[in-house]
């Protein structure tokens, strides 16, 4: 083979459709029937997982009640991976491929919502909620798992669903652990799930951050502030010196990256010169290299400010995540399922409370989709990155993967805030659960019945995405999840949010439940 068409064989894969083996219609078919028969445990599965709305690493109600769903349905997990009490692997099958599946559990700070409203009325004031939809991920994978067991079990396919949660996502805490741990050691694929506005997947560089947490910590001397303020060295001032500087820096830095803080320490009382003081950074960039060159410029300025200020610093890394990159066979089968499947059927009600969400909150009116769009690729993507990160990328540089965005909340929201929690526990996230975990089970089936498509995702995995970037984290093998993360919070706030947990036995649904008319006329 000459030497210019090895220099252009990665072009030619860019440009290249595969050749998108797929299983059996009967069998996708079964699949959908299955799925459709596990609308309502679906339904009770996303609005219990919303009523829990626990943070990172503090999932504790939420990993119970997963875990006993698939062990009930023959699946066997394995809790507490990595280190983590609220991760846990689930698994099931024989010999022949390994699919993984995946999707994150946690809750967002500060998002409490009443679901089924458009104003702001927070279930718990001040408490988390799921203003980031985390509460329907799994719903999607359990839902396609057991389906596909069923299906697997009728047929003798061969092949075995591992089932991981994304603890702690929010804080990027726990997929690079699970690669560094070996958990995907033995996987072929990976297919992710996550809510959207909108029903798709992607391939290629997905113009996504990679990022490092980390907390500076600086350790001064006590004093007293009034009386002899010069005996003392003030960590605090260390950490402003330091937030200072860096935000000087920011000027010279490359126009891609993106990063902030928040004083997670800043001493106990006024008249007490603080001998302990930390900040907490995120660190994003779009390689892997800018975010190492990144985390050494912060690692220089802490120096230079523990010097500056006749203290010591110290640092701990909270958690990393890779840019994302999507595999472009994975994504090609994935989207013609997609489209087959389509969108789900909104209701007139659907599309009510969507615009009214939109119109009482300030935001752009636009209906719920009623298309599913183009397959997103690097030729039809905005050029800018959108800054934000997910540790979904560590799965994606350890074996093929892809993410599948299913249709479960309302376009033109503000992530990470009440609004993106306001339609997570309505028909409109049931629907779209329903309609995700249809496209995870038959891409799955694609998988395990024309292996063909497996050897395809290898193949551009190894000679594309591998050609001129590998793997890197800053995690060390000594580094351990910050499990201690939030826990504070939830000593707060779990006596008055647990009452208001979803009751299935009693409601039909959390609406009812909370007294909710979604019908009414808007």
């Amino acid at each position: 083979m000459s030497c210019w068409f090895l220099r252009l064989a990665p072009i030619f894969w860019m440009l290249a459709s595969s050749a998108q083996a797929e299983a059996p219609p009967r069998l996708k078919q079964e699949a959908a029937r299955l799925i459709d028969a596990r609308s309502k445990q679906a339904q009770e599965m996303v609005d219990k997982v919303f009523s829990f709305a626990e943070p990172g690493f503090q999932e504790y109600a939420t990993a119970a009640y997963l875990t006993s769903k698939l062990e009930s349905h023959g699946f066997k997990v394995e809790r507490g991976i990595s280190g983590i009490p609220t991760a846990f692997r689930a698994s099931w099958g024989k010999s022949g491929p390994t699919i993984l599946l995946a999707s994150d559990i946690d809750a967002v700070l500060g998002t409490s919502q009443m679901p089924g409203t458009s104003s702001l009325r927070p279930l718990v004031a001040g408490a988390p909620g799921h203003g980031e939809g985390h509460n329907s991920g799994m719903a999607v994978i359990i839902a396609a798992a057991q389906a596909l067991k069923s299906i697997m079990e009728e047929h003798d396919l061969g092949g075995q669903l591992v089932i991981l949660p994304g603890v702690a996502e929010e804080l990027l805490g726990s997929k690079a652990f699970y690669v560094r741990d070996g958990l995907l050691k033995d996987v072929d694929v990976a297919l992710f799930a996550h809510v959207s506005p909108t029903f798709n997947t992607a391939w290629g560089d997905l113009g996504s951050t990679g990022m490092v947490s980390v907390e500076y910590r600086f350790t001064g001397r006590t004093a007293h502030a009034a009386m002899d303020p010069w005996e003392g060295r003030s960590a605090l001032d260390a950490v402003e010196v330091m937030s200072a500087a860096w935000n000087l820096r920011r000027e010279h830095l490359p126009i891609t990256h993106r990063s902030h803080y928040v004083i997670t320490n800043g001493g106990g009382q006024p008249n007490v010169v603080p001998a302990e003081a930390a900040v907490w950074y995120y660190l994003r960039e779009r390689t892997f290299g800018g975010v190492r060159t990144l985390f050494e410029t912060a690692n220089q300025i802490s120096e230079a400010a523990a010097k500056a200020t006749g203290t010591t610093v110290s640092r701990r890394i909270l958690g990393y995540a890779a840019p994302q990159y999507g595999n472009k066979p994975l994504a090609e089968a994935a989207w013609k399922n997609i489209k087959t499947i389509g969108m789900p059927v909104w209701s007139a009600a659907d599309q009510a409370f969507a615009r009214e969400v939109q119109t009482a909150n300030g935001r752009t009116p636009r209906p719920l989709d009623s298309l599913v769009p183009p397959l997103s690729t690097p030729f039809n993507r905005p050029p800018m990155p959108h800054g934000g990160s997910d540790d979904v990328g560590d799965i994606m540089w350890a074996v093929p993967t892809i993410t599948i965005f299913y249709p479960s909340n309302v376009p033109n929201l503000i992530n990470h805030n009440p609004l993106a929690a306001m339609a997570m526990a309505t028909p409109i996230a049931h629907k779209g659960v329903i309609a995700g975990a249809k496209a995870v089970a038959f891409t799955v089936l694609d998988l395990l019945t024309t292996p063909q498509l497996i050897s395809e995702a290898k193949a551009y995995f190894s000679n594309v995405q591998l050609k001129d970037q590998h793997y890197e984290t800053l995690l060390s093998a000594t580094d351990k999840p910050a499990i201690w993360i939030n826990s504070d919070i939830m000593k707060k706030y779990r006596e008055e949010m647990s009452p208001l947990y979803y009751d299935e036995d009693r409601y039909d649904t959390y609406l009812d439940q909370l007294g909710i008319d979604y019908e009414r006329e808007r």
